[in-house]
């Protein structure tokens, strides 16, 4: 723990050096919110780098009518959802940027530094198409920010849920663990839905700028899960699996048809829906899902030793079995489960439980989190903004890794990155 301590110390130290020639430059920093990013414009990769729309934040409420209580699971309550929208917006020089309060599984409060306004004015010259995403268990609505900011700055609408039951603030991740577990199998899918629903028939200033026919969600972990069931996909429990997991109360109260959902709860997937991406999703170890109906466009992304969703038999798997068209897999080798989520805060290393949260052994959290921009924006801006020069980005070649040729020079680096500098990936097609 020490020696992550003091890498840790250091690496923030660097970042404030060089924050006022990368992300905060030209407006103002909070002085209380940490930063945790450096600026790498020679290893980033290029779409990684910020698009040209300047980028607003809100939190709003939503509230979805008349579903199941997490109660019983069987009465019907109104569910309100927090969340967090990034847009392209109209900002000045001056304007403060925003700050991400939050707070670990052990419930220590954190702030981080954004890259965008809060409540700036809607940029309304076009309308973005929507994205939605989505976060593990447990978690909140901003631990991929950097990915909401970044889309947003390339013209992208992107939502973030606070997923009720399921958030670090709600569950005592010390003394009940999986207490909001239940509410996450039966809500996560049917909460992505209600996003794509509630901004197609909002008036609001946001929705009036939403794309809401070219949408697309994205999920990390439990968010992953959801996300595969939403674009078409179907549960397969069992009360025998729900037994298993630590359920029996439900499996008494034959409650399996509740979670046994597919296409989020409707008769079949919205055509609204017209890609998605799943970091590290759960679930197919389990034999969870039946993704042989999946027909949009899908990019699943993993860690080649996950030791959460499983990576031979858990998230390969269930690219394998997909029936899109159109599917591919990034896999990060020797990466495990926390391929997706922001840095580490500064106050999580005090705490296995907090650090775990969010800590990858090999890899560099910063480094994933700007090759996780650049894959998703290729794969987006490919399938939903229908550019062809993007899908020129996804990789033909499936080993990352350069080699040398006979006369002693490099092979060419995947497009978009630099030389010598993508290493350790590989991308899979079908």
């Amino acid at each position: 723990m020490t020696a992550f301590k003091t890498r840790f110390h250091q690496t923030l130290k660097a970042t404030f050096i060089l924050c006022c020639s990368g992300l905060v430059f030209g407006v103002v920093a909070a002085d209380n919110a940490q930063q945790l990013y450096t600026s790498q414009p020679d290893v980033t990769p290029e779409l990684g780098q910020r698009g040209s729309y300047s980028v607003g934040v809100r939190t709003i409420q939503a509230t979805n009518p008349n579903q199941l209580s997490a109660k019983d699971y069987q009465s019907l309550e109104d569910r309100t959802l927090t969340l967090e929208v990034w847009y392209p917006a109209v900002t000045q020089g001056t304007d403060v940027l925003a700050t991400y309060e939050n707070v670990t599984r052990t419930h220590k409060t954190f702030v981080l530094q954004g890259d965008s306004v809060r409540d700036a004015k809607t940029n309304t010259e076009k309308t973005y198409p929507l994205v939605v995403l989505s976060h593990g268990y447990t978690g909140y609505r901003t631990i991929m920010f950097y990915l909401g900011e970044h889309l947003a700055s390339h013209g992208y609408i992107v939502v973030g849920i606070d997923h009720t039951d399921s958030t670090t603030g709600e569950v005592d991740f010390e003394k009940a663990p999986f207490s909001g577990f239940p509410s996450t199998l039966i809500n996560r899918a049917r909460d992505q839905q209600f996003v794509l629903d509630y901004f197609s028939s909002s008036s609001s200033d946001l929705a009036k700028i939403a794309d809401t026919d070219n949408a697309s969600v994205i999920g990390y972990s439990m968010g992953g899960f959801g996300a595969v069931n939403t674009v078409g996909g179907c549960y397969n429990f069992n009360q025998q699996g729900l037994q298993a997991f630590g359920f029996p109360e439900l499996a008494a109260k034959a409650l399996v048809p509740v979670f046994n959902i597919c296409n989020a709860g409707r008769k079949q997937v919205d055509s609204r829906w017209k890609a998605m991406v799943a970091y590290a999703p759960w679930g197919q170890e389990q034999n969870l899902h039946q993704s042989a109906a999946i027909k949009v466009p899908s990019l699943y992304v993993s860690g080649s030793l996950d030791d959460v969703s499983g990576y031979e038999k858990g998230v390969k798997k269930l690219f394998e079995q997909s029936a899109a068209k159109d599917s591919f897999m990034l896999v990060y080798e020797n990466a495990r489960h926390n391929i997706a989520p922001h840095p580490a805060p500064e106050i999580a290393y005090a705490a296995d439980a907090d650090l775990g949260h969010y800590y990858e052994p090999t890899w560099s959290s910063e480094t994933l989190n700007r090759v996780n921009q650049h894959m998703t924006l290729a794969f987006l801006d490919c399938y939903v903004k229908k550019q062809a020069s993007s899908c020129g980005y996804l990789p033909k070649r499936e080993n990352a890794t350069q080699s040398k040729t006979s006369e002693g020079k490099l092979t060419d680096p995947w497009p978009g990155f630099a030389n010598r500098w993508g290493v350790g990936m590989k991308f899979m097609r079908k």
